[in-house]
């Protein structure tokens, strides 16, 4: 299979964590830049919904099949051919000319992230084949992940702030250079030596029901479930999922070996982390809120506001391969995810002021406990899988990934309007339609009014977003509670350390 020298296989897990820095931080430094979308190249809404959606489409519809790709070209091939083409398609964003391009040039990011991200997983799962150094390895690839989403906003401020839009797009071209130039001089090859032509019909079924389901998501969030297109997309993409599956059962060669999920670490992992990225997703919007629609704080100082609780999730990842010895992989899972909860507890307290030094602890801790959480269900994911489909299984984990932060977004999402709706009231006299549909409506509508009428506006739509918001913090605090109990259920039994021999009678 591969034999690298142990000195190269940090150097190899270095340049997967670059690769997956940075797309973690290019899916949130768009959001900042989308004002600047519609002054300079005169986006409509549609447009802005496109491009803010087509890359995690093409991303998400991907995964599995390029995970497939990469067992049987060679996962270091993938990576290369991703790292030129997300490198090219970036420059190709940085300077479209109008939003037609710039939505086609998201659609090929979108296509060359879904190259990169089971690679860097499946060669992290080759190179280390001694099962606590695999174990530390994947958490801190967890943490680079997470330490990703919370500087992009911080990087994306800082560079609106002195350079055009397109900057946020470019930085990519000199990091995926380091990643080109390092991994044709470190990593090793590995692919699956038995892996069979690449089935086109489930190729389709898989892209085609992904794709369906989180377009069904995020319209549901947008603009109900009830639209006709948006229930004919949701079913239709549950009934392709399930051909999709049934097909895997009848082909020597499956893009995905469905009995992967009879192990119970394997389910239970895809699981937990679908569960725990859906009450995640939640966080990030509220606070992206909270922080500037309620306190007024800009871009910049909300990015950098939760950037210690970002950075804490990769601290959190390095010591959970350190506590799973002691209180087992269960057990991490678990006090991860309690710690989450705990948290949340907390965020349903805040109000129309903050204490920031305050917050910041709860943030670390929370932080920390999703690091742990991530770490070992990633390990055990790649554990139960068997190295030759390393890239499948992977791919199945970001695609649980993508699914709960859509679900996340659409469900907790919705509770947070339904609950602001509920509690608007507004001053009388105050024109205020606007600020009905969101706080961000009521913005709006506030800019447009005399301050005399605008200041009642804004302190009743604030109310009623942080009565909102603990309404939110409270649900999303009992299901991480309530996943925190699963999965000390569900991952009871799982061995410490998963070495190879157990694998191969799995």
């Amino acid at each position: 299979m591969i034999n690298a020298r142990a000195k190269n296989k940090w150097s190899c897990l270095a340049i997967a964590c670059l690769a997956t820095l940075l797309l973690s931080l290019d899916l949130t430094v768009l959001h900042l830049a989308l004002p600047r979308l519609v002054s300079d190249l005169g986006a409509t809404s549609t447009q802005l919904l496109w491009i803010g959606d087509i890359y995690g489409f093409a991303l998400a519809g991907l995964l599995i099949t390029m995970g497939n790709l990469g067992d049987r070209i060679g996962r270091k091939r993938l990576l290369l051919i991703g790292a030129v083409a997300f490198g090219a398609a970036s420059a190709v964003t940085a300077y479209a000319p109008n939003a037609e391009l710039l939505i086609v040039a998201r659609a090929l990011l979108g296509v060359a992230g879904a190259t990169i991200m089971p690679s860097t997983l499946s060669i992290i799962r080759n190179v280390f084949t001694e099962p606590g150094e695999r174990t530390a390895a994947v958490g801190i690839w967890s943490g680079m992940s997470a330490a990703g989403f919370a500087v992009g906003p911080v990087v994306g401020g800082l560079l609106l702030d002195h350079y055009w839009w397109g900057s946020v797009f470019l930085i990519n071209v000199p990091i995926m250079l380091l990643v080109l130039v390092g991994g044709v001089m470190v990593l090793p090859e590995s692919r699956n030596p038995d892996a069979g032509r690449l089935d086109l019909v489930s190729v389709v079924l898989s892209f085609a029901g992904v794709v369906a389901v989180v377009y069904a998501i995020k319209e549901a969030a947008h603009r109900g479930i009830e639209h006709t297109d948006v229930l004919v997309a949701g079913v239709g993409g549950v009934a392709l999922l399930a051909l999709f599956a049934w097909r895997q059962t009848r082909l020597a060669e499956p893009l995905i070996d469905v009995r992967l999920f009879a192990r119970r670490a394997f389910t239970a992992s895809i699981v937990t982390n679908l569960l725990a990225i859906f009450a995640m997703s939640a966080m990030m919007l509220m606070f992206a809120w909270y922080l500037q629609l309620v306190l007024g704080w800009s871009p910049l100082q909300a990015g950098l506001a939760q950037l210690p609780g970002g950075l804490s999730g990769a601290v959190g990842g390095v010591l959970a391969a350190k506590l799973i010895p002691r209180i087992g992989r269960n057990g991490v899972v678990a006090l991860g995810l309690a710690m989450n909860a705990g948290s949340f507890l907390y965020y349903s307290t805040l109000g129309l002021e903050l204490n920031y030094l305050t917050l910041l602890p709860v943030m670390v801790i929370g932080g920390v406990g999703i690091g742990f959480a991530f770490t070992v269900n990633n390990d055990n994911v790649l554990a139960t899988a068997p190295r030759d489909r390393a890239g499948a299984a992977a791919a199945v984990s970001e695609t649980a990934f993508e699914l709960g932060g859509a679900l996340g977004i659409a469900i907790l999402g919705t509770v947070l309007t339904s609950a602001y709706r509920a509690n608007l009231e507004l001053p009388a006299g105050v024109p205020g339609e606007g600020a009905r549909e969101s706080i961000a409506g009521a913005v709006r509508t506030a800019a447009e009014l005399p301050s005399e009428q605008a200041g009642p506006l804004m302190r009743a739509a604030q109310t009623a977003f942080i009565e909102g918001l603990h309404v939110t913090a409270l649900v999303t605090g009992a299901l991480l509670a309530l996943v925190a109990v699963l999965a000390l259920v569900g991952l009871r039994g799982v061995p410490k350390e998963i070495p190879e021999e157990v694998l191969a009678r799995a």
